[in-house]
């Protein structure tokens, strides 16, 4: 499963590449909710959204009081912040990989072929 990952860019983390869900509570009005996240580097802007809201408050120190008063090491937290910047890092690595680098041999039969083109009128 992780070769079809590789060959189509994803990354090996999400095995499925899609994760969808239905929600039993849905908005006022509504039936029901769904929600649909599909893995692609489109994903880094969240995640850096993700990053630079929770640095803002990290760096503030702002409720952080809340979680090291349960037990957690603030330790915990850069690693967090670390995690974070590698996920990034990493999908800007697909991301740069470019269509040639990701489907390397795909389109060879058509190389040696001509194509003919049609004329419409």
């Amino acid at each position: 499963s992780s070769g079809i990952n590789a060959e189509y860019g994803f990354v090996e983390w999400i095995p499925s590449n899609v994760k969808t869900a239905v929600c039993n509570v849905p908005p006022p009005g509504y039936d029901l909710s769904g929600t649909f996240i599909g893995n692609s580097t489109a994903m880094q802007e969240l995640f850096k959204r993700i990053n630079e809201q929770f640095t803002s408050m990290f760096r503030r120190k702002v409720f952080l009081h809340l979680y090291t008063g349960e037990g957690m090491d603030e330790m915990e937290f850069n690693e967090a912040e670390s995690d974070i910047a590698d996920i990034i890092t990493e999908y800007q690595q697909y991301q740069e990989c470019g269509v040639d680098d990701t489907y390397e041999g795909e389109g060879e039969e058509e190389a040696g072929g001509e194509e003919e083109e049609e004329e419409y009128e």
